[in-house]
């Protein structure tokens, strides 16, 4: 006789649930957070920093960012499930554990934080506000009204630590950077926050694309100028002359296109915007590290 028994497809196996639970396949996100990264890190050393700094640099902020999408996911879970794009997430679906979830995330920092270990003992220290707020980021979302600022400290804090790297120490310059990044971070995940904005509305999440309202693409677009403007004046004194003065010409081409994306409000456009970002960040590297290395 034959079975009536509906067909169960058998789960993935366990490191591709993992890989699935820190967005390998979705580079993007690590992305945004390594080339404002590095970018610090060219401007601390003057140039190029050595290779044991840009090992730990680049794979700390893979580490760490693989890590936050731990912790990120289990703080979301409930939440997750009422968004037709994130129903499906390891934590969200059952697929992975929530002490599962929260232990791979603990095994990334803490092989992040041994790479940190061999640097100074001030960056060691800026580490610890770094995990801080990368662990408070997600809980945010619950009781601020723009909890994009927030994830904008957590994503701009690899900038001092590059400083303290290079010289031990974090130079005024450094906060420009930081107040450059955070405009960027705000502008780009915005447009993320405006695919999810009516789902979100919904289950009472609280993001910037909410909190702005009708004056969301304006915000988006001044979010995006603050970013290369103060940028281009922090690295004004450096003189890197046309490599950097190029890069800021294609960033606000590019700023350009984006409005274009958004400007309709349309899930396909906003999230196209949002995963195009990192040509920005790599943009204003290229121009940074050609402008040092041309000097």
């Amino acid at each position: 006789m034959q079975s009536t028994a509906p067909h169960i497809p058998p789960r993935p196996p366990r490191l591709a649930l993992y890989l699935d639970l820190i967005r390998w396949s979705r580079p993007a996100g690590w992305l945004l957070l390594l080339w404002p990264t590095l970018s610090a890190l060219w401007i601390a050393a003057g140039g190029f920093p050595g290779w044991h700094l840009l090992a730990v640099f680049t794979l700390g902020t893979v580490l760490m960012r693989s890590a936050g999408c731990c912790v990120n996911d289990v703080a979301d879970r409930d939440f997750d499930r009422h968004v037709k794009r994130t129903a499906q997430r390891p934590v969200t679906s059952g697929a992975v554990s929530v002490r599962e979830a929260l232990a791979v995330g603990a095994v990334l920092a803490l092989v992040s934080f041994g790479l940190v270990l061999t640097t100074n003992a001030a960056t060691v220290a800026w580490s610890l506000p770094a995990l801080a707020v990368t662990i408070a980021y997600p809980f945010a979302k619950r009781f601020v009204s723009m909890p994009q600022a927030v994830l904008g400290v957590a994503f701009s804090m690899g900038i001092p630590m590059a400083f303290t790297a290079v010289g031990g120490s974090v130079p005024p310059l450094a906060a420009w950077l930081v107040l450059g990044n955070l405009c960027w971070v705000l502008a780009y995940d915005t447009e993320y926050a405006m695919v999810d904005r009516d789902d979100d509305l919904k289950i009472g999440m609280k993001t910037s694309a909410i909190t702005l309202g009708r004056h969301d693409v304006p915000a988006v677009m001044a979010f995006y100028l603050g970013f290369v403007a103060l940028w281009a004046w922090a690295l004004a004194p450096f003189a890197l002359g046309w490599p950097l003065h190029a890069a800021l010409a294609a960033m606000l081409a590019q700023v350009a296109w984006h409005w274009r994306l958004i400007r309709h409000r349309t899930r396909e456009g906003c999230f196209r915007a949002f995963t195009r970002n990192h040509w920005l960040g790599f943009t204003l590297f290229a121009g940074i590290a050609a402008g040092f290395a041309l000097r």
